[in-house]
């Protein structure tokens, strides 16, 4: 294995490592789509659960609590993959560990009797997914010149939303929507809809490949795990005091825990308000949502030439302007119509505001921290996830209306775009070094 990595830049050349490091973009964004949003997510609220009301709350406890563990434990495994040098074998781990858990779905039932397997079953595959993220992240400066690492941020990004797509497109022409089901599929045990667990995990496995056959990794560090944990905690303790010294490094990650909760929460309450203001069906809301990651695919795609020519900083505030803008038009349109079009513009800025995100931490963390600062990217992403749906629910309570429940998201936009007004990023073309553009 170790002569394999050291031979996959001779064998497939600069361009043919970008596309495998952008092939996991497209493989890993299966899980998501069609467990944690769409296909399973509805099969056990409607069909697992004891009833639709009780398997919501269930699943977004279940995915709360992933997104807690995710938020502890990410920043010490980065620390700990920095002392040790090398990441493609936690990612390694992370993939098989997200691919288990769906193959293990094709055995949950619809019975309440299996709820509980299938909760343990997401949280640990969705964990795992965003453990598998902060290192696969953390790659982007090693495989991507600095002066591209926006385009390169943003293509993998919108070939993440194309494979989310195709995989979830294949799943309901494949298995959920033919009837009778193909393959020999029995509907009465809902085999066409447990079928997709063991497909996304075959997807994932799969398309996870080129990643680890021609991506180079960092060099291993020889040391003993007991010192490499023992090193990245201290690490990991000295880089949380210093932040507050550092301000631009403090500054954004604090900025873009605000906005990725207003983020988070778009995605959380988007089909309930489509739904619930617009009496939007089922299949329309699948149609919207299928629009909105056409468009976010589109979006990062395009802006990532805009990131490159223009700097993450601005690409971002950009997005954030486009969002809070576009979302506030879609809480006074009537239409059906209105709010289909404006959705997609809001998709458009979505996709940004994503690889942006990812391309400017890239550019802030030195390299001897980066894996370390991913894992604290990724806890800027999860520690306040709570409050957007907190304050979306309260503020509908309230005013007893979706309308000005929804607006609070908008608070998190713009709260977000003014703590990233100050913030002084690394010349375009280079990378941060050893602390000191932090």
């Amino acid at each position: 294995m170790e002569s394999g990595q050291q031979n996959a830049p001779a064998i497939v050349g600069r361009r043919g490592r970008l596309f495998a490091w952008c092939s996991y973009d497209w493989a890993n964004s299966s899980y998501p789509t069609v467990v944690v949003t769409f296909v399973f997510a509805a099969y056990f609220a409607t069909a697992v659960a004891e009833t639709p009301e009780i398997g919501t709350a269930q699943w977004g406890q279940a995915l709360a609590l992933s997104g807690l563990a995710v938020a502890i434990l990410a920043p010490i495994f980065g620390a700990l993959a920095d002392q040790g040098g090398r990441r493609k074998p936690w990612i390694g781990i992370f993939t098989g560990t997200a691919v288990l858990s769906a193959l293990g779905l094709w055995w949950i039932e619809p019975n309440p009797a299996f709820a509980l397997v299938a909760l343990v079953l997401v949280a640990v595959g969705n964990a795992a997914f965003e453990f598998g993220q902060v290192f696969y992240n953390a790659m982007l400066p090693e495989v991507a010149p600095p002066e591209r690492l926006g385009r390169i941020s943003g293509w993998a990004w919108s070939v993440g939303y194309a494979g989310g797509l195709v995989c979830l497109a294949l799943s309901l022409v494949l298995f959920a929507q033919p009837d009778p089901p193909l393959f020999g599929l029995d509907a009465a045990t809902a085999e066409n809809v447990r079928i997709v667990g063991p497909f996304v995990a075959v997807w994932f496995a799969l398309f996870a490949v080129p990643l680890f056959l021609f991506v180079p990794d960092a060099p291993p560090h020889r040391q003993p795990m007991a010192e490499s944990l023992r090193r990245g905690l201290r690490s990991l303790g000295s880089t949380l005091k210093a932040l507050p010294r550092h301000g631009q490094t403090g500054r954004y990650l604090l900025a873009h825990m605000i906005y990725a909760d207003g983020l988070n929460t778009l995605f959380a309450f988007g089909g309930l308000y489509a739904a619930g203001t617009f009496n939007m069906s089922f299949e329309e809301i699948l149609i919207f949502a299928i629009l909105l990651n056409i468009t976010a695919g589109l979006g990062a795609a395009g802006f990532a030439w805009v990131d490159d020519w223009i700097g993450p900083k601005r690409t971002i505030l950009i997005a954030l302007t486009g969002l809070f803008f576009a979302g506030l038009a879609i809480l006074v349109v009537e239409t059906w119509l209105s709010f289909t079009l404006l959705g997609c513009v809001i998709g458009i800025f979505i996709g940004p505001a994503q690889s942006a995100s990812r391309s400017l931490m890239a550019r802030l963390a030195p390299p001897e921290h980066r894996t370390e600062l991913f894992g604290l990217y990724a806890l800027s992403g999860k520690a306040t996830a709570f409050l957007g749906p907190a304050l979306v629910g309260a503020v509908t309570l309230w005013a007893d209306s979706q309308r000005a429940g929804m607006a609070t998201i908008l608070v998190f936009f713009l709260v977000g775009a003014l703590l990233m007004l100050p913030l002084r990023e690394p010349p375009r073309g280079i990378n941060a070094e050893s602390g000191a553009s932090r």
